[in-house]
């Protein structure tokens, strides 16, 4: 039978020069990883190095309820963020292992406690990208302004009754909104994010 990489033994000391950096917490994380086995989290000093370093894959998801076929209201959460307080949509990176399915599922739950009718293998409504502006492209791209990294936010626009939705997690509150009517307090690319979802479109504006 043909090995697969995660079957294949791993030399640690050809990496050692990068292990030897690291505190005992980090290289236990960084062995397991190597090994192949399923980490979903990370000390933070580790993450923040990944996160200055690499792109992070995420699910942005925007809740949103329907009368008559067309969005009438949008529910948004009000968090604390590099730009202070602000209003936004939900979602965060996924997870190792995680299917995008179930890191839209864990999300709703995390911030608003509420669960998603979610099919197999969703496809997002767009792809939308966010950059610190550092690094923020000069190419015409459209694009959020996240000053912590670099995100690749797989974004859908879910339909949900908002009845029993309870902010919890990094969420402060939770609120709907007219489609037409957006707060002016919106994390930045928010705005541009919404437009791309077709969200003021649907809307029937």
């Amino acid at each position: 039978m043909t090995e697969s990489f995660m079957d294949l033994p791993v030399d640690l000391d050809l990496y050692s020069d990068r292990l030897d950096g690291l505190n005992d917490s980090y290289q236990t994380h960084v062995a397991a990883l190597l090994h192949g086995e399923l980490m979903t989290f990370l000390p933070d000093g580790l993450y923040a190095q990944i996160e200055a370093n690499m792109p992070i894959a995420c699910v942005d998801f925007v809740p949103v309820e329907r009368a008559e076929g067309r969005i009438s209201r949008v529910g948004l959460i009000l968090r604390e963020s590099p730009h202070g307080r602000v209003w936004c949509h939900l979602g965060g990176r996924v997870r190792r292992g995680e299917t995008l399915r179930a890191a839209l599922e864990r999300h709703s739950l995390e911030t608003i406690g509420l669960e998603l009718d979610v099919s197999v293998n969703p496809q997002p409504d767009a792809v939308f990208e966010w950059f610190p502006s550092s690094i923020a492209p000069a190419d015409g791209t459209v694009f959020g302004d996240d000053p912590r990294k670099h995100a690749i936010g797989l974004a859908y626009v879910l339909g949900m009754p908002f009845e029993g939705a309870s902010p919890r997690g990094e969420a402060l509150d939770f609120a709907s909104f007219d489609p037409t009517n957006l707060p002016a307090d919106l994390w930045p690319g928010c705005r541009e994010l919404f437009t791309r979802l077709g969200i003021t479109e649907r809307a029937g504006n």
